[in-house]
């Protein structure tokens, strides 16, 4: 009762609350993405169900490392190749380095089909269709790989267990509304789905760089390093200001391209009415 009257923990609950925010960005576009790969009257459905089963595992995490931190973090596979690779893996890093690597096929895979697909209106034809279990599955599973590093910290912000669990929770509840405006906005302008796309590659890339610096991985003597979150966030937003002034400069030309031939359809016109009268 008195950790609940506590002001400390109550501030350490809305500080949570917004780490969990942040770090859920990247999870929360995966989710979006991912759950266009069922048909359109399951996606909301697929979406709801998949953070919430998700935030469940994510409360088990959360009771399982407090309980197994450490087999977590100790070593289960050492080599030492000099020169060649060095690793110290451990189960944390092994389940970091699979989900940006599964993260980074799946990315790469939807950009070669958007530049394969021939019909615009049908490029979320059958090739891509996934059942709603499978889909619910992968969520969930991605879901508890963006998790490790917000449960770690939260473990280390404080040591009661209904605070983690609420913030938890809440973050939960944000994600599933959020999920359906992203989802509807990426449906509706589909010229920023390649953007996502990107994007999720950039998060890829960043759990890879995490999971190699947690296995203390070295290829041909050059230490993996971790991509720092400031640093993914620069790229982050520059990738999305370019997209945004690319695109508006292309309306630009093409409002330019339409003046130019409008030009030239009223030269045309007025040279046929003048050949007409001419005639006449």
């Amino acid at each position: 009762m008195e950790s609940l009257l506590s002001l400390e923990n109550w501030f350490t609950l809305l500080m949570l609350f917004g780490l969990l925010a942040v770090l859920g960005f990247d999870n929360l576009l995966y989710i979006s993405l991912e759950s266009q790969r069922v048909e359109k009257d399951k996606q909301q459905y697929v979406r709801r169900m998949g953070i919430g089963l998700a935030v469940l595992f994510r409360i088990v995490l959360l009771f399982l490392l407090l309980r197994l931190i450490e087999f977590f973090q100790e070593p289960f596979l050492i080599l030492n190749l000099t020169g060649f690779v060095e690793t110290e893996m451990n189960v944390h890093a092994f389940i970091v380095l699979v989900g940006g690597g599964f993260i980074i096929y799946t990315a790469i895979q939807e950009i070669f089909h958007l530049i394969s697909v021939h019909d615009l209106h049908d490029q979320h034809g059958d090739k891509r269709k996934r059942g709603v279990g499978v889909t619910i599955f992968w969520l969930v599973a991605m879901n508890l790989v963006f998790s490790f590093d917000s449960v770690l910290s939260s473990i280390a912000l404080t040591d009661q267990f209904w605070v983690m669990a609420v913030a938890i929770v809440l973050s939960g509840a944000m994600m599933i509304v959020l999920s359906d405006y992203v989802s509807d906005f990426l449906q509706r302008n589909r010229m920023y789905q390649v953007l996502g796309l990107f994007i999720l590659l950039l998060v890829g890339i960043l759990l890879l760089s995490e999971g190699g610096h947690l296995a203390h991985l070295k290829l041909f003597g050059f230490e993996i390093l971790p991509m720092a979150k400031s640093t993914f966030y620069f790229v982050l937003f520059v990738m999305v200001a370019v997209d945004v002034v690319q695109s508006r400069y292309q309306k630009k030309l093409m409002l330019e391209r339409e003046r130019r031939e409008a030009l030239i359809r009223d030269v045309i016109r007025k040279e046929n009415e003048g050949a007409a009268d001419s005639h006449a």
